[in-house]
């Protein structure tokens, strides 16, 4: 049938479009639109199984930048056709068509500002002759497949187009071309999300897999019901945001670049292709871990998740098990949360600012009181996280601020670190340890804007539920800390900031997540337990091993293609042979773990149990015990 030979019977609605649309061939779709009908709703379900394109039109002069910002931001604008200038058919993609007339609206730029919608290019004549016309592809093309996966779609159930967000995920600029990312949104069924996940994953012609998972204002978004562009979507009681690059970043693109004249589809309303979806390519080989995504929980008030291979979960899981080793004998069996290692590094690999503290001042005698255990640890996260590009910030109290400095400048000319790692001391000089101080340091000037996103306590003593903080052996060394519980306090009342506590004994902050078990099980529990708890609960025979998983853990998440697409949003690029060798050297070694032992041994850090200036860790020798521990670690991870 074609649009001129339709008949009366032909023109009812359905989910918002004319019922013969949903199965019609696309060239009669494009013939309807050519001759002018009248058309407003979105082209979502029409021509079901084609490939759908977003439109954007632009002079010569500035056609290959354009080019150039696609492929470096290939989530929200993978090209499907790029038009030779003044052309005006798609050959690849379509027989018949005329990109000026084949659309039901059109948008029209003047110096950056949207000036007028049209049906039609052809009263601009001869201007548009100069112009490249880039489809780029659309999440409309992939909804046949998420139906045929038996899972609903929120629009079409409700007979509306898709919610469109403007966010704060920043394009990687190419000249004049300088945006946020557009994002499409559909409500999807808490237990269908990895499905999505799945189905989608393969389709990167048609924006690919998620790049957001739950939480809006996490990416910018206020109130998922009022979009920026497209139409509100109910959601039922168990569905979950989830958010797609969308082509519509173009139109933000055009707007920034200010072009004399410009031309994009209006929002909803696409090109449709004569290219069949055929879902058979697009299919994901779950006999292979390293290709096959998994969704995890980070959070659940708001919900919020991140992705990775299965591959590379099962190997931060392996690392888990590995440090929850207990060689100190101190019933820690009760103590582990299973799989908040991988959340923790999960969390923490979406982050732009880390704040690390440590220190536990349980060794009398000598004018240092710290021990060495959580100290090699808290210096190999932020060793990593300094290559992947991440600022780190490691907080101490007063007594350990001076020695932490030094530290920090021995590992610098020691050539065991690149750049000298920043220390910063809580509570600040003239204030005391208390909520209001706290809050101060964590904030900015509004006291609400945090400045780091993720807090780590490693081997921090914490306060038990008397207010005082207690050794292993509930000596009171109250006098000799400077509680950094307040900064945890503080970081669960902010918005969109995470905590991990690593711990080892059950005293240490962050233990407060297992509180009831500490004082069942630990011995002098129900003196030494500590009260603060923290979103991850890292539990592992010395700290150190913890952080070194945790370090091991981010380094994994950063090579995984999979987690590395969905951390940047699928925008700039994955990275290079070179990156990934940096991010490799920056992992902790047998040997610079031992470098890093015998620094703090210089500096008068000592053994927390036995007091001894020597080689262990709570006793335990760095040759035969924690250089095996570290091997086996290493071994889980992909050969440098």
């Amino acid at each position: 049938m074609t649009a001129s030979g339709m008949g009366d019977h032909d023109t009812k609605k359905v989910g918002g479009y004319q019922e013969w649309m949903e199965n019609a061939p696309p060239i009669d779709v494009r013939q309807y639109f050519r001759q002018g009908y009248e058309f407003k709703e979105a082209t979502a379900g029409v021509c079901k199984g084609y490939l759908q394109a977003n439109l954007t039109m632009l002079h010569k002069s500035i056609a290959s930048n354009f080019a150039e910002f696609c492929c470096a931001n290939s989530g929200p604008l993978p090209i499907v056709f790029q038009s030779n200038v003044g052309q005006f058919s798609a050959p690849k993609i379509a027989q018949d068509s005329d990109i000026r007339s084949d659309l039901p609206r059109y948008k029209v730029y003047t110096n950056g500002i949207e000036t007028k919608e049209v049906k039609d290019l052809l009263d601009f004549g001869k201007k548009v002759n100069n112009f490249v016309s880039f489809y780029v592809g659309c999440s409309y093309s992939f909804d046949l497949a998420l139906i045929q996966s038996h899972i609903p779609l929120r629009c079409l159930e409700q007979g509306c187009d898709v919610s469109t967000f403007k966010t704060n995920i920043k394009c990687h600029a190419v000249g004049e071309f300088d945006c946020y990312q557009v994002v499409s949104m559909r409500p999807i069924p808490r237990q269908l999300v990895e499905k999505a996940f799945r189905v989608t994953h393969p389709m990167s012609d048609v924006h690919g897999a998620p790049i957001h998972i739950g939480n809006p204002g996490a990416i910018g978004i206020s109130d998922v019901l009022k979009p920026d562009y497209g139409d509100p979507n109910q959601f039922h009681s168990d569905d979950i945001a989830v958010f797609w690059s969308c082509g519509v970043t173009g139109l933000e693109a055009v707007l920034s670049a200010k072009p004399p004249l410009a031309f994009t589809h209006s929002p909803g309303g696409m090109y449709i292709s004569d290219m069949p979806m055929d879902l058979s390519k697009y299919q994901v080989n779950i006999t292979d871990p390293t290709d096959l995504p998994k969704v995890i929980p980070l959070m659940e008030e708001p919900f919020q998740a991140s992705v990775a291979s299965e591959a590379t979960v099962n190997k931060i899981k392996q690392l888990e098990q590995l440090v929850f080793d207990d060689p100190g004998e101190r019933q820690l069996e009760d103590l582990l949360v299973p799989d908040d290692l991988l959340k923790s590094a999960l969390a923490m690999s979406h982050s732009s600012s880390v704040l690390i503290t440590t220190g536990f001042p349980c060794v009398l005698g000598g004018t240092n009181p710290y021990e060495n255990d959580g100290l090699s640890g808290a210096i190999a996260i932020a060793t990593i996280l300094q290559a992947l590009k991440i600022k780190v910030t490691l907080v101490v109290e007063k007594g350990l601020y001076k020695l932490m400095k030094q530290v920090a400048q021995s590992l610098l000319a020691g050539g065991l670190s690149k750049e000298e790692l920043p220390v910063l001391q809580y509570p600040q000089p003239n204030t005391s340890a208390c909520m209001e101080s706290a809050r101060d340091f964590l904030t900015h000037d509004d006291g609400i804007t945090p400045k780091y996103d993720h807090l780590v306590a490693i081997e921090r003593t914490g306060q038990g539920s008397d207010g005082k903080h207690h050794t292993m052996h509930d000596r009171d060394i109250s006098h000799l800390v400077d509680s950094s519980d307040y900064l945890f306090e503080v970081a669960s009342e902010l918005p969109l900031v995470f905590t991990t506590g690593i711990g080892d004994g059950g005293n240490e902050v962050g233990m407060g997540k297992v509180y009831d078990n500490v004082v069942k099980t630990v011995p002098k529990g129900a003196s030494i337990a500590c009260k603060t708890s923290t979103d991850y609960l890292i539990t592992a025979g010395l700290c150190d091993w913890g952080g070194f998983a945790l370090s091991m853990a981010l380094y994994l998440l950063r090579v995984c293609p999979i987690h590395d697409r969905y951390q940047r949003r699928a925008v700039g690029f994955p990275p290079t042979k070179e990156d990934k060798a940096e991010f490799r050297e920056a992992v902790l070694s047998v040997d610079k773990a031992r470098e890093l032992l015998e620094c703090l041994l210089k500096h008068g850090f000592r053994d927390g149990i036995s007091g001894c200036s020597a080689l262990t860790v709570d006793t335990l020798p760095f040759e035969g015990i924690i250089d095996d521990k570290i091997k086996q670690m290493l071994d889980i991870l992909p050969k440098a």
